[in-house]
């Protein structure tokens, strides 16, 4: 494992040791069941030694797999830069390693966790501008893209799982004040209408803002037991509110619909923008079944070519400016074209998942998919393995369907020139 320099010759040596050891163990995923009975049950000395033996194994996954990258992306100061955090936080967690727990370490044990979280707090922001530093500096082929595209996902996937597991523990037995009844930063009721009319208030505040316009919107419930749609909020006027809840962590769901209430809003008022002052609503319908509970947004902001679609969760692809490295104005990750992915990794950390539906001409549907049953909702984690590793040194697989943009044969195949020499040659 190829760490940068963070830390002395003899401590990079142990760290080394210790990184080998374990990465061998694969993370212990938990459901969100497990995760609530955990907060209800569990003492502070029980998920201190849960968590000092699962969060070096978590950090040691996602680090071995660093060495797998591309040299040149290795080099970029940025990247550099979080590999740095992760050794002096994998080495912070060291220093708990084999200790018994007493009030005392478990306090400092927090602390740590605390630390580490603010540490970490611009990783995304900072890896984001590795690969931006990476873009100016060498020529990125498709194979280079493709191991780049697999290592962030997993990378931020990893990142999403340890802030999870720090927020329980710093949440539950640290001195942040635990509100709402929630069980760490888990909501057992979590109100679905509730964080969809937060979320959509705050992008049509940034959409008001921007462009002194915002569409309305229409809240529909779909009732699978009684076979009923209901309305909850029509454009323009308020309905009889109904309650949708589910255990969930709303912080990650509003991180969902706040992404895609402002792609949605952006969309529809630059595609209505000819003067017409008729801003169609966004339409939300909610319907929770037996197994999933879903939301479906669509918008009639024009859709999105199919040619664009799978452009949208690429890491290396933003339709936005590069954005300044500083300034209050500039929202979080605005330019780096990650608000997307990182929406999709939300939804798939506890096995749901976002879908984009395009209709090119008329508008986007956009469909989170969550687990209905806390029982389901298992963390999905990346696990350093031999499978893994193939995945950074398979190329991409050669087309075995012909086509005009994968055939330089022939500028023209079915010419009537290309036609009689064929004819020539066969008889």
């Amino acid at each position: 494992m190829r760490i940068h320099r963070c830390l002395f010759r003899p401590a990079r040596a142990l760290i080394d040791q210790k990184l080998d050891f374990y990465s061998q163990f694969n993370p212990s995923p938990l459901s969100m069941k497990q995760f609530t009975d955990f907060g209800q049950n569990a003492t502070r000395t029980e998920s201190y030694l849960f968590l000092r033996k699962e969060l070096p194994v978590r950090l040691a996954n996602i680090m071995k797999e660093f060495s797998l990258l591309p040299e040149n992306l290795l080099l970029m100061p940025s990247t550099r830069a979080v590999q740095d955090l992760y050794c002096k936080s994998f080495g912070d967690l060291m220093e708990f390693e084999g200790k018994d727990a007493n009030a005392n370490l478990i306090d400092k044990f927090t602390d740590a966790l605390t630390k580490i979280r603010n540490r970490h707090q611009d990783v995304v922001m900072t890896m984001a501008q590795g690969i931006m530093e990476l873009k100016d500096a060498h020529r990125i082929d498709n194979n280079m893209e493709a191991y780049i595209q697999y290592f962030l996902d997993r990378f931020y996937m990893n990142r999403i799982s340890i802030r999870m597991l720090i927020n329980q523990h710093t949440l539950l037995f640290g001195d942040s004040i635990n509100s709402h009844h929630h069980i760490g930063c888990i909501d057992p009721h979590c109100d679905i209408v509730r964080v969809i009319e937060d979320a959509y208030s705050n992008a049509r505040f940034l959409c008001d803002q921007y462009y002194l316009a915002s569409p309305e919107l229409v809240v529909k419930h779909h009732n699978e037991h009684d076979k009923k749609t209901k309305y909850i909020k029509e454009a323009g006027k308020s309905a009889d509110r109904t309650s949708v809840s589910v255990v969930y962590v709303p912080s990650h769901l509003y991180h969902m619909l706040f992404e895609l209430f402002k792609n949605a809003m952006r969309a529809v008022v630059e595609h209505h923008s000819n003067g017409d002052d008729n801003i169609p609503p966004l339409e939300v319908l909610l319907v929770k079944g037996t197994e999933d509970l879903t939301i479906k947004l669509s918008d009639q902001g024009g859709g999105i070519p199919r040619s664009h679609m799978d452009l949208l969760f690429n890491y290396m692809y933003s339709t936005a400016p590069q954005p300044a490295a500083s300034g209050m104005e500039t929202p979080p990750l605005a330019g780096y074209g990650y608000g997307l992915p990182l929406s999709r990794l939300y939804a798939r950390y506890f096995h749901g998942d976002l879908v984009l539906t395009s209709f090119e001409g008329y508008g986007t549907d956009a469909c989170i998919f969550l687990k209905a049953l806390s029982s389901e909702a298992n963390e999905l984690l990346p696990v350093y393995n031999k499978t893994c590793q193939r995945q950074y040194s398979t190329p991409i697989q050669t087309h075995d369907w012909s086509s005009q943009g994968h055939s330089a044969m022939f500028v023209r195949p079915f010419s009537t020139n290309s036609l009689n020499k064929l004819h020539s040659a066969s008889s």
